[in-house]
């Protein structure tokens, strides 16, 4: 790992305050970044002050004026050379990112993939940002209308996805012609650094203003300023409900703009016509990656009474056989939670689950001894529950999983539709009817929903987000772009007259 940081230049103390090349003499409150992996100190930083924050909010503004005017595909090509910069760092940056937030190493890996796919996507874009063309109802008049960039965007990100988030806003926000500020999640600020610090190599070398690319490291407060900040008109923020419910109310009072993608309580229909080998994999995998701790992580196995029984004997057996520790080792399924914090809330989760009259299936527990010495690894649990159980309703960020059963497809869809949040779903089904219904009107209330794939891993593609408290932002692929720039319409008269629209007569 020293080589890594020696490779990003981290060292035992960063700024964690940066325009772009330029790295600010920070004053703010150091945060120190310790490895959930094993325990040990890995570097601090520096985070941003008051004054600190203004600054790169003045260079950021004064950037914006000269980005905006670049043409479009010129700024596309830039970030087509921040993704070949990714590739060229992709195994350094992915092991960094492992360490730094605990997910297991390909799943690091896959992150950074993330960014590099987001980039090409964003490159294509580049050359597509259009607007649409309307008949006027005056004669000749053209009407139609045109996207300009809105300025600086705000990006505040979770530790779970430290890096790949803050691209999918970034790389989008960049084409379109905004300038962006980057509040990382305190728990993993060192990935930040190593993301800015490839992205500033490349804007130098292409002549892009300094400003474009801002990193302001911090606690919730830096979260604060930027949230109440007028000159900020879009804050994208990626957390809890709690956390997003604070960043919306700070940017309504204001009337300014919020890209919200908040908590998820995911759940997999497993239907008595679903193929119960391949449901078993999309299930594992959505309920122990990232130890539990994706937005899109499976929450709620909701299960048919005629395969209920055999279904969790199959996972019981799956949950026997995973590997739980350093998760550098690719032999490992399941690596540590982010923190102890995260730990307790584990614990807390599972005794008020039994508390409800939950009954494990799968015991939970912290795990100890040789390999275990940060205190962060905990096994992956099972628990037979009811839906309206209150830790059922609520997110646990842990790789706790709730088995409910279910007779018919509507009490089925009822359930997954029976939560606050509305994020990612799945039905597991041969059924072609019952797949229609689940994607119909009346089917599946969440931002995705899938057939016959898990929850998680979604692609850059297609809009990411979801519903109710979820918070209704969309991120990443097909129009998402819209959300990093503001609608303008145009009329155009040609003629050698001024009719008035709606036949109204105005004569002078």
């Amino acid at each position: 790992m020293e080589q890594i940081l020696q490779q990003f230049s981290i060292k035992g103390l960063n700024s964690g305050v940066s325009t772009g090349s330029k790295w600010l003499a920070a004053g703010g409150a150091e945060i120190v970044s310790v490895s959930p992996v094993d325990g040990k100190v890995i570097a601090a930083v520096t985070c941003a002050s008051r004054s600190n924050y203004d600054e790169v909010v003045a260079t950021a503004k004064a950037a914006y004026e000269t980005w905006r005017l670049w043409p479009a595909p010129r700024r596309g090509e830039v970030v087509r050379q921040v993704g070949d910069a990714l590739r060229a760092n992709k195994e350094a940056l992915g092991r960094l990112v492992s360490y730094e937030m605990g997910k297991s190493l390909q799943e690091g890996y896959g992150e950074v993939q993330e960014m590099i796919d987001i980039c090409d996507f964003a490159v294509g874009l580049s050359r597509q940002l259009h607007g649409l063309t309307m008949h006027s109802e005056r004669p000749g008049h053209r009407m139609y209308e045109q996207w300009h960039p809105l300025g600086i965007v705000g990006i505040i990100s979770a530790f779970n996805f430290p890096v790949a988030v803050w691209s999918w806003n970034s790389m989008l926000a960049w084409v379109c012609g905004d300038v962006c500020i980057w509040k990382p999640s305190e728990k993993t600020p060192l990935t930040a650094i190593a993301c800015q610090k490839i992205a500033a190599e490349v804007f130098a070398a292409n002549g892009v203003p300094e400003g474009v690319s801002c990193l302001v490291s911090g606690d919730r407060e830096v979260g604060e300023w930027m949230s109440s900040d007028v000159n900020v008109p879009l804050v994208s923020a990626t957390g809890s409900t709690r956390m997003g419910k604070a960043v919306s109310a700070m940017v309504g009072a204001r009337l300014g703009k919020a890209l919200l993608e908040l908590g998820g309580n995911n759940a997999i229909i497993i239907s008595k016509d679903a193929d119960l080998d391949m449901s078993l994999i999309g299930c594992v995998f959505g309920a122990v990656g990232t130890a539990g701790q994706r937005c899109t992580s499976t929450r709620r196995l909701i299960i048919h009474d005629s395969v209920y029984d055999a279904f969790k004997a199959k996972l019981v057996k799956a949950y026997q056989q995973l590997r739980i520790g350093d998760p550098l080792d690719e032999n490992n399924h399941v690596g540590p939670l982010i923190d102890k914090d995260a730990v307790h809330a584990y614990l807390q989760s599972i005794e008020a689950c039994k508390a409800e009259g939950g009954t494990f299936v799968v015991e939970g527990g912290v795990l100890e001894g040789a390999g275990y010495e940060s205190g962060c690894y905990v096994k992956p649990a099972i628990a037979e529950v009811k839906n309206h159980y209150k830790i059922v309703q609520h997110e646990t960020f842990a790789p706790i999983l709730y088995l409910i059963r279910y007779n018919e497809l509507d009490e089925a869809i009822a359930l997954q539709n029976g939560v606050p949040q509305g994020l990612s779903s799945a039905i597991m089904t041969l059924n072609l009817r019952e797949a229609e219904l689940f994607l119909s009107q009346a089917g599946s209330d969440c931002g995705i929903a899938n057939v016959n794939i898990g929850t998680s891993g979604a692609e850059i593609g297609g809009a990411f987000g979801g519903e109710k408290e979820t918070g209704g932002g969309r991120e990443s692929g097909s129009d998402a772009w819209k959300a990093y720039m503001r609608r303008q319409t145009n009329t155009i008269n040609y003629s050698t007259k001024l009719p008035l629209a709606q036949g109204i007569k105005f004569d002078l």
